[in-house]
């Protein structure tokens, strides 16, 4: 028995440092996406290297599996490194390079070296960073969630109050999560968060697959002429291409989910990605009693076929099926029962997908999308929450069906010449919204002897909507003084045929200019103003009174007016410092009149948002400065760390600011992450985030509604007059990655909340209840009345440290 296991142990450990890593990939010209022939690939620090093929491909074998730095260079061209790219035997890396020409010295032509760092360009040059997939996939505490990985880029806050912080809604220098927009592959991709709350784009965790993933570029201004409906970031996802010449895959395993990826050919010019994923979230929260039962599904795939050397079509497609539902806990805690009763259940599906032919012609290139998303959600609350498929509809305070659906059309042309670049196109869509909805205002009040105190008030209507939204942009950009001083211009115009002002164009005239210039060769200063515009949310579009009148076709386009400017220093190529400014001001903002609350302060929390009747009357403010640091993987150690401080204040309509829901003031995070010898890798992650502001409840309005809602109601007079402790978390990981002969064993442990913090959210009205849960506390001893006024108003702090321990695998076949 012994001989069988040593020969095994023994093989296993030849395996292990076998070399036969494999990096391919492509190197083209950034502007025309011509391919570069005879380009070189180069791993730092050996002399393994190659060149590129007739169609710009290498192809190196033999790779001893461990991280590189990976340099391309080319004659008359700036060279690109790409840093901290994993080698490993299971699966062959695909690295893609874009490499811009230098013409600055006419009368000599040599191989120029980039700031690889850099990461801004002409239109964008501040307020942009930019994520690699290994940084997502090894961020502590990032869970491969690309959503959360970038709350710790500068300027960027989750949803502060919530539970351990688990949100993912993103928070863009102290604007509200409904304020971004997001692209994969130039496909404008709606929802990107499982259990996401409609009318914002939150949610608890993402959707998309980082296998897929090439890198994710963040912009919080200065945001091209292209991108509509985005007023505080847009985020693009770029996916990388299916191995092109053997099948491969991987399978990843942890505390919460298993995920299975494969790629390969589907014939010579043909190439696949798809993956699936399927939580078991359901099975931990119940082994811990939680009374929620989370349960996701999604499916995500990439086919690029390349028609000729000009032409390449690409097929994308993302999608999702989510269930948020409730089970009676073992432990009749007050907190549990008041999470039964304060969310809806939940039954989501989603996808969107999208088809894009590209096109290289002379001196450019152009695009044209066509893609198709929907949303379908269903939500269900009663006062007990509990058995909802089984529950009697006189329990119901909320009910919703409703669909999203959107058909779109892009078109985009890119050409340059010389030191000019320019840019135009335009979009059409077909949009779709439907929704029956049901909302318990107040319930019915009697007195002991059956005489009527108050009436049931609730809010009931069908609603369907269809109608069409159009766009069109330019972008012209030149460079000056030996590419020294850049400037770049912009402008679109968004409509629709829904709104009442919607066909004026004029009204949505937006405008944009940056400028950048080199102070000395590692010196810039840069500086961005623009007018941005979002329609107002299908939520608010499509409610109806009970009259069945459209009541919100009079709102305005949203407007945020941006002011930055900034400093980036460069000292080499693998160090980054950046230094910026910001100012945002907000009109036309949406107030729901039947809350009183801008919308700009919602979005943060599970359900839907805006449908009530809104009124364009708001406005707001956001401003403050960043600080930003990185150092790429120099030595086995890379270091990123940035501080924002700002201010975010809307008014309610009434012309008064105050601090909004997501003015933490203070935000900083750090991460670290260090190299070992063989393949051993530890990561950390700190973050800090300044106190929520928050509304006090109205006690007397919480109690006489208690029965109704079982939670309670806040103050709109005292609207964020409150202020929650300082979120701080850390979060460690630990990786370590064992190569076989053609396989790849990643075994990981990942912490969240390490330091078992206590981090404050959002206090919980309920009512005192007895010993054992089962009934409730009131002044007189006699049950509950209807109207709660013998209850005992009881504020649970809500503030337990919340730990979330993962352990688990990566297979790479």
């Amino acid at each position: 028995m012994r001989i069988p296991v040593l020969l095994f142990l023994l093989q296993l450990s030849v395996q292990g440092f076998s070399q036969n890593g494999v990096l391919i990939g492509n190197i083209r010209d950034k502007l025309s996406q011509e391919a570069l022939i005879g380009a070189t690939i180069i791993l730092e620090g050996t002399n393994i290297g190659a060149a590129t093929d007739l169609e710009g491909n290498f192809r190196i074998e033999s790779i001893p599996p461990k991280s590189y730095n990976i340099k391309a260079s080319y004659l008359g061209y700036l060279s690109q490194t790409k840093f901290n790219i994993i080698i490993t035997n299971g699966n062959a890396a695909v690295l893609n390079f874009e490499l811009e020409s230098d013409k600055t010295e006419l009368d000599e032509v040599v191989i120029k070296e980039n700031k690889s760092i850099k990461i801004a360009s002409v239109e964008t040059p501040l307020s942009i960073q930019n994520l690699s997939s290994e940084e997502i996939k090894s961020n502590p505490g990032g869970n491969f969630d690309i959503s959360r990985v970038v709350q710790a880029l500068p300027g960027v806050g989750g949803t502060a109050g919530t539970v351990g912080g688990f949100r993912n809604d993103l928070i863009i220098r102290g604007g509200g999560p409904g304020e971004n927009v997001f692209f994969l592959d130039g496909v404008e991709i709606p929802v990107i968060n499982h259990f996401a709350t409609q009318g914002a784009a939150g949610g608890p965790t993402g959707i998309l697959n980082v296998s897929f993933i090439e890198d994710a570029t963040l912009a919080t201004s200065a945001f091209g002429a292209k991108y509509d409906n985005a007023l505080s970031s847009v985020l693009q996802f770029k996916q990388r291409d299916g191995n092109p010449s053997e099948f491969q895959g991987n399978f990843r395993l942890s505390g919460t989910e298993a995920a299975l990826t494969t790629e390969g050919p589907l014939g010579k010019k043909t190439t696949f990605l798809a993956s699936a994923r399927r939580s078991y979230l359901q099975f931990l929260f119940d082994a811990i009693d939680l009374p929620i039962r989370p349960n996701y599904w999604d499916f995500q795939y990439k086919i690029t076929h390349k028609i000729n050397s000009k032409t390449t079509l690409t097929a994308i497609g993302v999608g999702a099926i989510d269930e948020f539902s409730f089970a009676l806990p073992r432990e009749a805690t007050p907190e549990n029962l008041y999470v039964l009763s304060s969310n809806p259940n939940i039954n989501q599906w989603n996808y969107t997908q999208g088809f894009t032919l590209k096109r290289l012609v002379e001196n450019g290139y152009w695009n044209l999308t066509f893609s198709r998303n929907m949303f379908d959600n269903r939500l269900d609350q009663f006062s007990d929450n509990f058995n909802a498929d089984q529950q009697d509809e006189s329990k119901r305070t909320l009910g919703v069906e409703s669909q999203e659906i959107e058909n779109k059309l892009r078109f985009e042309v890119n050409r340059f010449k010389g030191p000019w670049k320019w840019s135009y196109g335009a979009i059409t869509q077909y949009v779709k919204y439907n929704i029956n909805a049901f909302t318990l205002i107040q319930r019915e009040l009697r007195d002991e002897t059956g005489g009527l105190i108050r009436p049931a008030i609730s809010s009931q209507f069908n609603s369907a909507i269809d109608f069409w939204r159009y766009g069109a942009f330019g972008q012209l950009n030149r460079t000056f003084l030996n590419k020294r001083l850049a400037l770049s211009f912009g402008l679109r115009f968004d409509g629709n045929t829904f709104t009442k002002s919607g066909n004026g164009v004029l009204n949505t005239l937006s405008p944009r200019l940056s400028a950048s210039y080199a102070l000395a060769p590692k010196w810039k200063i840069n500086a961005s103003l623009g007018r941005y515009f979002r329609l107002p949310i299908y939520t608010g579009l499509g409610y109806r009174d009970e009259a069945g009148t459209l009541v919100n076709r009079d709102l305005s386009y949203i407007k945020s007016d941006h002011y930055v400017a900034g400093i980036e220093f460069l000292p080499n190529s693998s160090l980054r410092f950046t230094a910026e400014g910001f100012f945002k001001k907000y009109d036309a903002y949406l107030v729901g009149q039947r809350t009183g609350l801008s919308i700009a302060n919602q979005g943060g929390n599970f359900g839907i948002i805006g449908n009530e009747p809104l009124r364009s009357s708001g406005a707001g403010e956001a401003y403050g400065f960043e600080l930003f640091a990185q150092q790429k993987l120099t030595k086995n150690l890379f270091v990123t760390g940035s501080y924002t401080f700002f201010y975010s204040r809307f008014d309610n309509g009434d012309g008064r600011l105050v601090p909004s829901a997501w003015d933490n003031r203070h935000l900083f995070s750090i991460i670290l992450g260090r190299k070992f010898k063989n393949n051993w890798e530890m990561g950390l992650k700190w973050r800090f985030q300044g106190g929520a502001p928050f509304t006090p409840f109205d006690e007397a309005a919480s109690i006489a509604n208690f029965s109704t809602f079982g939670v309670g109601i806040l103050d709109p007079s005292r609207t964020n007059t409150e202020r929650l402790g300082n979120f701080s978390q850390f979060d460690f990981r630990l990786d370590k990655k064992w190569n076989f002969k053609s396989t790849t064993f990643d075994l990981f442990l990942d912490v969240q909340n390490a330091f078992v913090q206590k981090n404050p959210a959002f206090p919980q009205f309920t009512l005192r209840r007895n010993a054992n849960n089962t009934d409730f506390l009131t002044t007189d001893n006699r049950p509950l009345r209807p109207d709660g006024s013998n209850g005992i108003p009881l504020v649970l702090k809500n503030d337990d440290p919340v730990v979330v321990p993962t352990i688990g695998f990566i297979f790479e076949f």
